[in-house]
């Protein structure tokens, strides 16, 4: 059974930093793509970050420069490092994991995790 397990999130005050983890099992990240997505309360959900399975990053304009996506495969984990937090940054954040092979697709969601930016 596949599981992605995201933690980490919580209060943080504006200007704060967070780091979120994403435990992967049942699968061999090193070979999938992993993204962070985020729900803001109210809005659609969003792409944050992606690290291919070779390591090449990409982020949204509005995180560029702040937010850090990493990978560790041996741990089975992606990590997001946020900095200078602001209000905006309030959202569920969700970890997903995707391949493709063929014609075919394996893509898997955590369960999300909150994080609140607040003072």
């Amino acid at each position: 059974q596949v599981q992605l397990v995201e933690s980490g999130g919580g209060l943080v005050q504006p200007g704060g930093s967070v780091r979120l983890s994403c435990a992967a099992s049942g699968i061999t990240i090193s070979t999938y793509h992993m993204h962070w997505y985020r729900r803001p309360p109210g809005k659609q959900r969003e792409l944050v970050a992606s690290i291919t399975a070779d390591g090449s990053t990409t982020y949204a304009d509005s995180v560029k420069g702040r937010f850090t996506i990493s990978r560790d495969n041996l741990k089975s984990s992606v990590y997001l490092q946020m900095n200078s937090l602001n209000a905006e940054d309030t959202a569920v954040y969700y970890c997903y994991a995707e391949k493709r092979y063929g014609l075919g697709r394996a893509d898997y969601w955590g369960q999300g995790t909150q994080v609140t930016v607040s003072s």
